[in-house]
């Protein structure tokens, strides 16, 4: 009898991508729409093609550095909440390590576990990392997700200067007639790829996705670009 292969396997799970993609993502359709669209009104204001490129400009320059400065404050907060907890675990381990070991067992038996089992896991645990485990079971910090502001506000900080890089490249290089058109045609292409991907790395089909990024950002250079024809003709 042929002996049994066992086969390892192994199931890569879409939620364990939705934090960063939820931030690269919102950081690139932020950067793009709200770039394309101060482009695009200033633009329709038949502004002079120095100062079309200048806004745009500014505009990815100050909204990088936003969402770095609130990705950094909101991230913060949160680390200083982990910490705070991990040294009230701290403590009660060191003044009430048996209430903490019994706390650990009534967790793994709210799960499932058998009353012996329960106990014998969460002595092993505790005799592993004790700390790590009453992080990871009873407050639920784990190693892999814990707060790291520095890394957070530069991930937003260029998830959202890659977005706003493609208008400020054409108000630079675009030379001919017709810059709101290309403007608007390169937005609208960008977004619904964007879109399509995000839904498709989280296991939808990716046409949702682009539409409802798509109804949106026209929306936003809809709006900006009439407010920079009326205000246009106003100065003419």
């Amino acid at each position: 009898m042929p002996a049994e292969r066992h086969h390892h396997h192994h199931e890569v799970h879409r939620s364990q991508n939705s934090g960063w993609l939820r931030a690269a993502v919102l950081g690139a359709n932020d950067g793009l729409i709200s770039t394309s669209s101060l482009v695009l009104g200033v633009a329709a204001a038949q502004a002079a093609p120095a100062t079309i490129l200048l806004t745009g400009i500014a505009g990815l320059a100050a909204g990088a550095l936003s969402m770095a400065a609130g990705e950094y404050v909101s991230v913060s907060s949160q680390e200083d909440a982990e910490l705070a907890d991990i040294r009230m675990e701290r403590k009660a381990l060191e003044q009430h390590p048996e209430a903490e070991l019994e706390e650990l067992t009534q967790i793994y038996i709210g799960r499932g576990l058998e009353p012996a089992l329960a106990r014998q896991v969460a002595e092993q645990l505790t005799a592993h990392d004790v700390l790590a485990a009453h992080l990871r079971d009873e407050v639920g910090i784990h190693d892999l997700q814990r707060a790291r502001p520095v890394q957070a506000a530069l991930a937003s900080a260029a998830a959202f200067t890659v977005g706003a890089l493609p208008p400020v490249l054409l108000a630079w290089l675009w030379t001919a007639p017709g810059l709101s058109a290309v403007i608007v045609a390169s937005t609208l292409l960008l977004l619904a790829v964007l879109g399509y991907v995000a839904e498709r790395v989280a296991g939808g089909g990716g046409l949702k996705g682009a539409l409802r990024v798509l109804l949106w950002g026209a929306l936003a250079l809809a709006v900006t670009a009439g407010i920079g024809r009326i205000f246009g003709i106003s100065a003419g």
